[in-house]
């Protein structure tokens, strides 16, 4: 098993990288903005499981692929602008719904779920980057691989969660109140546009290394 002050490295490590602006980070905080303080926690809930997707890629090996094949890099990248592109249109159009308490419609839980597993696992560079972040950490001599991958790759999640579940409770919270002006409230769903439709670019542009 791997020791406790590597598990230790690995952790804090984790969650200095979730913290760092980033393309889920930055998503989580204009859902919650937009939506709620729930819809970000479902976003980032999400997102782990995108994380779990990537975390059995490079368990088994699949991650190489993306990392060794431009063609399956591209159309992975592209879908995942794609839909980003989808979701800033969507933005774009909202217009503001506040009433006496400055609700809004909400997403059913389970399309901001899905939100969250798709935009993390569409984006191949996830996948490379994990290709090239958990071998550091582990071991042969430690025990199975398999094994120590899954591990850190829980960690991982874990620190996911404690720093987007804290940017969605913020940053719901600040929508909360924003949203009790129509005028915000679109100011919020352009500003939600103009994250996603960027997002979107940086993705379509991204290169495998």
């Amino acid at each position: 098993m791997i020791e406790a002050n590597v598990l230790l490295l690995f952790f804090a490590t984790s969650l200095l990288l979730a913290l760092s602006p980033g393309p889920d980070n930055l998503f989580v905080l204009a859902q919650a903005a937009q939506q709620g303080q729930k819809a970000g926690l479902l976003v980032t809930l999400g997102l782990c499981g995108g994380l779990v997707v990537h975390t059995t890629a490079v368990t088994f090996g699949l991650a190489a692929v993306f990392a060794a094949s431009a063609a399956a890099f591209t159309a992975l990248k592209f879908a995942g602008a794609a839909y980003l592109l989808f979701l800033a249109w969507q933005a774009f159009r909202a217009g503001a719904q506040t009433g006496p308490s400055g609700t809004v419609d909400r997403l059913s839980p389970g399309k901001l779920l899905r939100r969250g597993v798709i935009m993390n696992v569409t984006n191949p560079k996830v996948s490379i980057f994990f290709l090239a972040f958990l071998p550091q950490f582990v071991d042969p001599r430690r025990g199975p691989l398999a094994v120590q991958f899954l591990l850190l790759g829980g960690l991982f999640i874990v620190a996911t969660i404690l720093v987007f579940g804290a940017i969605s409770i913020l940053a719901g919270a600040l929508g909360d109140r924003l949203r009790q002006s129509a005028r915000a409230q679109l100011l919020l769903n352009r500003l939600a546009g103009t994250i996603f439709a960027g997002l979107a670019l940086k993705l379509a542009t991204a290169r495998r290394f």
